[in-house]
């Protein structure tokens, strides 16, 4: 599976074959800090996105730094921070909040938000 994944670098170059492990969600649902494979638009693109919101909870961006309900999460994956600001937004019941590790690339170009927990293929394999 051919996966798009220049978000997460560096801990996934793009570009690069992985295997999806389906398995992963069948009997629980996927945990914060995840690095989850999503179908974010359409059929045919996959994305590799790590989860850092889950049902119920509110998400924002503020000053570069990663707030849930209100409390900057410790993100020790993310090499190089960013100075995107995004209020507040609450994660849907049946949704979790994606976002990839590398937020060098402008917030623009960055392919992120909540995703319906079914769209969710798997766990990554190296």
């Amino acid at each position: 599976m051919r996966v798009r994944g220049h978000s997460m670098e560096p801990t996934y170059r793009d570009g690069k074959i992985n295997f999806c492990w389906r398995p992963a969600y069948w009997f629980s649902a996927p945990q914060r800090q995840d690095v989850v494979i999503v179908r974010m638009a359409g059929r045919r693109m996959v994305f590799l996105k790590r989860v850092v919101g889950l049902p119920g909870e509110t998400v924002e961006f503020r000053d570069g730094r990663l707030l849930v309900d209100g409390q900057a999460l410790a993100e020790p994956y993310v090499s190089v921070r960013c100075d995107w600001n995004l209020p507040p937004r609450r994660v849907a019941q049946d949704a979790v909040y994606l976002v990839g590790d590398n937020r060098s690339v402008p917030i623009e170009r960055h392919r992120f938000g909540q995703a319906s927990i079914d769209r969710i293929l798997g766990a990554p394999l190296f």
